[in-house]
């Protein structure tokens, strides 16, 4: 196992905040580590210590002389005047026929979602979540010993991240990873790296591990910190009583872990809130009658559609990015009209809704100046809490609280605008992208907050967890015209996304034409049948390729394996080489062939 970089006494101040403080870590080959902590703790920082982007106040950071790295940040930008291509293919040095020809480069690009946007599109028209993706896909598709990401699945959806996980999983490299998402670094991790108070505490495994690890240390200190001990007892306690983890705990740990847990009640009463919420809301809350929902573009995203949502209903709501989900839950809201149908608000019906965009608000306000504005108490399951007890449970402590909104980062600010929609008492919550920009300790206290809300409840979000846990129900969009509901949950989803891809056509190579040549183009138009045939002959020519690269690389092994010998087997060995260059040949010939049908699909 090789040693990449290691850190040894590294310090970083900024400003007059201590971010590390004699920090001695290293990164070794195989190593995949997830880097968890509180907003503003020094995740991102030590990132950039870590990556050399940079330099440490005190303490050396030494890099392996031959380390290939890539490193994705949310600094960093892309040259707004290249193309996609240009960002993503082009360092490769390679010829089109080449890295098209490469299934890694391919399963990058559809992956990522970057095939759909165009190689050819500049990168200057994309909005920040796509140049993120062709970030994320520039690094991805080199040959690495370590890739460096800061929250690669922010801009993902439910699919991407799954794909993410599997994708870093199937390659022979070494991950550090910061993210806020927890099924991704459960399943993706076998190191978890805690930055607290200048200090970073290193813990074998994913999530869970670190979530029993957690309660644990919270159980020898007793007296203390015993709200953030209860919390994370009962995060473990629905860990441990959910599905199985991917990896297999020793049996100690289970026993351990079952013991810890053993007096925390369930999540919530649901049958509790389903009537305190029917009290509250009648039964009516909100009703969408054969309606038809149109995009701002034009297209139709559901058509017929008869919703009815019920009191006490918690549904999660997915779909791929651009399949209409904000779209609907603002149609939900009243604020977004319907082409067609009608919609029915209950009389009692009071919605909060929780949108990705950030509330405009004075940025010389405090921040209890900026929740107090909406209510001073709120009562919440069966007590009552103030504006400064709430929002203490979301992460401001009261010396925090009076600072000027001006003064917060952008989770802060998302913590706030949580805030102030919960301190509305709504009945109906709607909430889009609500884990974006938390961390870890804020969306427990999110989800403990909402085990105990009695009310309608639509979440969007691509933190299964989040879904798993405080929705009932899963619906799903699948760009059908319909809203399907998912007994089966998210993994029913990834299972008819994955069947709806199971015929995913050619990429978009981004070779330049000129006008005649496009003009001629059109007139060869192939007919919908036609292209069919053509993608099936290139999945078939794909799955043949594939194929090809195995044997070939079994033929090298045999050959490196028969000339490595004491006295080699010449005959063999040349019997092995003249096998090797046929197969070779075969899949030039192959390849030849696929991109023969690439050029008749894109003409």
């Amino acid at each position: 196992m090789a040693n990449l970089i290691n850190l040894e006494n590294v310090s970083k101040t900024w400003g007059l905040k201590t971010l590390l403080d004699g920090v001695s870590l290293g990164v070794q080959s195989g190593d995949r580590i997830g880097i968890v902590g509180v907003n503003g703790g020094g995740k991102t920082t030590l990132l950039e210590v870590l990556t050399g982007i940079e330099e440490p106040d005190a303490g050396r950071v030494s890099h392996n002389s031959s380390l290939r790295m890539a490193v994705v940040t949310q600094r960093f930008e892309l040259d707004s005047t290249v193309t996609v291509g240009q960002a993503v293919v082009e360092p490769l040095g390679l010829q089109v026929f080449e890295w098209a020809s490469d299934a890694k480069v391919r399963e990058v690009l559809q992956g990522t979602g970057v095939a759909e946007l165009g190689l050819d599109t500049p990168v200057g028209s994309l909005s920040g979540g796509e140049r993120r993706r062709v970030n994320l896909a520039a690094a991805l598709v080199q040959d690495l010993d370590l890739v460096v990401l800061d929250e690669p699945t922010n801009h993902l959806d439910v699919e991407g991240v799954q794909w993410l996980a599997d994708h870093l999983l199937s390659r022979k490299l070494a991950v550090v990873v910061v993210t806020h998402d927890r099924w991704f670094l459960d399943t993706v991790a076998n190191l978890t790296w805690e930055v607290h108070d200048g200090q970073v505490d290193v813990y074998e495994g994913g999530y869970n591990d670190w979530t029993f690890a957690r309660a644990e240390r919270a159980r020898q200190a007793d007296a203390i910190e015993q709200r953030r001990r209860n919390l994370a007892r009962k995060e473990l306690a629905w860990l441990r009583r959910g599905a199985p983890a991917r990896t297999s705990k020793p049996r100690y740990r289970i026993e351990a872990a079952e013991a810890l847990i053993a007096d925390v009640p369930a999540p919530r009463d649901s049958v509790e809130l389903m009537a305190f919420s029917k009290q509250r809301q009648g039964r009516v809350v909100i009703e969408l009658e054969d309606a038809r929902i149109d995009a701002p573009d034009g297209r139709t995203l559901v058509d017929h559609l008869t919703w009815r949502l019920a009191p006490g209903e918690r549904i999660g709501l997915v779909g791929v990015n651009g399949s209409g989900k904000t779209t609907l839950l603002r149609t939900l809201a009243g604020e977004y009209p319907l082409a067609a149908g009608k919609r029915i608000e209950g009389q009692t019906t009071r919605i909060g809704w929780l949108r990705q965009e950030l509330d405009d608000l004075d940025p010389t306000r405090r921040v209890i100046d900026a929740v107090e504005d909406v209510a001073t108490y709120i009562e919440l399951g069966k007590g009552q809490l103030s504006a400064s007890q709430l929002a203490e449970r979301l992460g401001f402590s009261p010396k925090r609280q009076r600072t000027p909104v001006g003064d917060l980062s952008g989770g802060e600010r998302r913590r706030l605008q949580l805030t102030r929609v919960l301190m509305s008492e709504p009945n109906v919550l709607l909430l889009d992208e609500p884990t974006n920009d938390l961390d870890i300790d804020t969306l427990q206290e999110l989800e403990d907050l909402l085990d105990n809300w009695a009310g309608t409840l639509v979440v969007i979000s691509h933190d299964r967890y989040l879904i798993e846990r405080i929705a009932d129900s899963a619906y799903a969009l699948f760009g059908d015209g319909k809203l399907t509901n998912l007994p089966g949950g998210i993994q029913q989803y990834l299972d008819r996304r994955a069947a709806q891809q199971g015929s995913a056509g050619v990429l978009d190579l981004g070779e330049a034409r000129g006008a005649e040549q496009q003009a001629v183009d059109k007139q060869k138009a192939l007919s919908s049948q036609e292209e069919r045939e053509l993608r099936k002959r290139m999945n078939a020519l794909e799955r043949k390729l594939e194929k090809a690269d195995k044997d070939a690389a079994a033929l090298e092994a045999e050959i490196t394996e028969l000339s490595g010998g004491a006295a080699p087997d010449f005959e063999a060995i040349g019997v092995k080489t003249k096998e090797l260059a046929a197969l070779r040949d075969e899949r030039d010939e192959l390849e030849m062939q696929w991109l023969e049908l690439g050029e008749q699909i894109e003409a």
